[in-house]
């Protein structure tokens, strides 16, 4: 059994229940979700003329192997209308793999820890509020210290209902 940590984000649509949507089927379709992190409204990166994202990390005891993990995330986002246009564009959900334990793998297909994951402050800040302590296997620093020498200063906030960013 392993844990991991998957970073969820939308900026299309209904953002709250599509996320929602994609805890529920992760739990059917990965494994038990233990820890689910805050919703955070976060300011686009990389590709910034879009809406704002809402993100959320939760951790996930599965049986799956890496690889098969990947296989049903992308699956679930295809279930759920996700079509790839461009790099870091809009998209109605994303789900990324954060970490699988403390792993290192490098494959045509997947990189575990995700290779952003220390530059991107929507990531680091709700992975911190669940795994403050976890320490990355490649950089040796725990969650919190990666959130504190960020140089990223995009916006990221609690998400409020009816509230904007």
């Amino acid at each position: 059994m392993a844990v991991t940590y998957l970073l969820l984000g939308a900026n299309l649509g209904d953002r709250v229940a599509t996320l929602r949507r994609a805890v529920d089927l992760i739990a059917e379709r990965v494994g038990t979700v233990v820890r689910q992190s805050a919703v955070y409204e976060t300011a686009p990166w990389g590709v910034t003329d879009q809406p704002t994202f809402l993100n959320q990390v939760i951790a996930v005891q599965t049986d799956l192997s890496p690889e098969e993990t990947l296989t049903r995330t992308q699956a679930i986002e295809q279930a759920m209308g996700r079509v790839r246009h461009e790099k870091w564009g809009a998209r109605l959900i994303d789900i990324d793999i954060l970490y699988y334990d403390q792993l290192v793998l490098h494959t045509d297909t997947l990189t575990v820890p995700h290779p952003y994951l220390h530059q991107r402050r929507f990531t680091l800040v709700p992975l911190a509020e669940i795994a403050p302590e976890f320490v990355h296997p490649v950089l040796l620093k725990t969650t919190t210290e990666l959130t504190d020498g960020l140089d990223d200063n995009s916006q990221v906030s609690r998400y409020v209902p009816g509230q904007s960013a």
